[in-house]
């Protein structure tokens, strides 16, 4: 099972998205939709969908929050082919953030915004090995750029399966970044690999919850570890959310909701809205007394 699910937010476009992503990339469907009502957007609709093997959830749930590329999706790619391919389709109706070329770190290489907004890297990975189509990227800036290292470091302590591969690190040339803070470096969280990078160029972004990750656990004794570990901001602490020190969004979520949240008895589903929408962090005796009615 993935532990760790990047969950989207869209305002109305989540199935639409869904279908698009899905019809992009190979091995990949659509497993479930869901309706909630009484939510504070209204009726929100949730989309779980595989691409590429690898497990995303999508959210529409009104226009709060809007992707930006401080959170980007890298695409590795075995063929300069197929990297020409995946611009075609994501880049229709979007924007170029680097245009399509070669670089020193890949011979075809491009950054682009989607139609939704969603920022995609799509590389030829040369002769390195690819274990994960899809990587989470994520980019420090503003108040939290040059901590990307520490933030590598504060991941790989409060997730027990943990690794930190490479590390890219800018030279004193490199200005305006700051030597010795990382150009790129990957990690691995619970058997998923995640990269990330500081830039010092202004940006008018840095993290939002338009892009959050999903930690599914097992027991209460779980998500109390994940939530006193990752909350730094008591005021982002709802219905499961929480942000840690770097502005990056969790949702810390007991596996029984993903079959609570499938639940086509219009009445259980109610009743488990109901209790979660009152919450701050999850209390699984609770949700499933909610269930249970």
């Amino acid at each position: 099972m993935q532990k760790i699910v990047p969950h989207l937010w869209f305002d109305k476009e989540a199935a639409d998205a869904a279908k698009f992503y899905t019809s992009v990339f190979r091995d990949s469907k659509i497993i479930d939709t869901t309706q909630i009502h009484g939510t504070p957007s209204g009726t929100a609709e949730m989309v779980t969908i595989e691409l590429a093997g690898q497990e995303f959830m999508l959210i529409s749930a009104g226009p709060f929050f809007k992707f930006t590329p401080a959170i980007s999706f890298l695409i590795a790619c075995s063929t300069t082919e197929e990297v020409d391919t995946l611009w075609e389709q994501l880049s229709k109706g979007g924007t170029e953030l680097m245009p399509l070329d070669a670089y020193p770190f890949s011979e075809r290489y491009v950054w682009l915004a989607d139609r939704y907004g969603l920022s995609w890297q799509i590389m030829h990975m040369g002769n390195n090995k690819i274990t994960q189509k899809i990587i989470p990227t994520l980019m420090f800036t503003g108040d939290v750029c040059g901590k990307a290292e520490e933030a590598i470091n504060t991941y790989s302590t409060v997730f027990s399966n943990a690794n930190i591969g490479y590390i890219l690190r800018y030279s004193g040339g490199d200005g305006p970044d700051k030597e010795g803070t990382i150009q790129h470096a990957g990690f691995i969280l619970e058997g998923q690999e995640f990269a990330a990078m500081d830039s010092a160029y202004e940006h008018n972004f840095t993290f939002n919850e338009a892009i959050s990750f999903i930690v599914y656990c097992d027991t209460q004794e779980e998500i109390d570890h994940y939530w006193g570990k990752l909350s730094a901001v008591p005021a982002s602490e709802q219905c499961g959310w929480l942000k840690d020190k770097f502005g990056l969004s969790w949702q810390i979520v007991p596996i029984i909701m993903k079959e609570m949240m499938r639940e086509k008895d219009p009445e259980k589903l109610a009743q488990v809205t109901a209790a979660f929408l009152k919450m701050k962090k999850f209390d699984i005796a609770e949700l499933k007394k909610a269930y249970e009615g």
